[in-house]
């Protein structure tokens, strides 16, 4: 294949697509269809998880009821394969909790005329210093 040159708006419209199912409860479960059953992987907060059904187990055990959150910066790049590389800079706020900077890294691969998330990474700016 070659490099997919709508890679940044393919990025952009997933990155709200994505954000626009998981901020909203009544909608979350809806994420499962960006998966695939038994290729994408998950890491949430250092947990590694395989398949669309654990990842959506995950997502189902997050415990806030709110979300806000704002994007500060999505940077895309094609891959050889026609998958698009993305990275999400932001801030969020969970229910009552203080407003954490995050990044999330997506891999999506193409797939028939569409793509799903083969990979997703999820970390917290957190930082332990003990």
């Amino acid at each position: 294949m070659t490099l997919n040159l709508q890679y940044e708006a393919i990025g952009k419209g997933f990155v709200q697509q994505y954000y626009a199912l998981f901020d909203d409860p009544n909608q979350r479960r809806n994420l499962a269809n960006m998966y695939n059953v038994e290729l994408s992987f998950m890491t949430f907060e250092g947990v590694q998880i395989q398949g669309a059904p654990k990842i959506m187990e995950k997502i189902a055990s997050l415990t806030f009821q709110k979300i806000n959150r704002i994007i500060t910066a999505v940077d895309s790049q094609p891959m050889f394969d026609g998958g698009v590389l993305i990275n999400v800079l932001g801030r969020l706020q969970a229910d009552d909790d203080p407003p954490h900077a995050y990044s999330q890294v997506f891999v999506l691969k193409p797939l028939g005329g569409s793509f799903f998330v083969q990979h997703d990474i999820f970390r917290l700016g957190i930082h332990d210093s003990a």
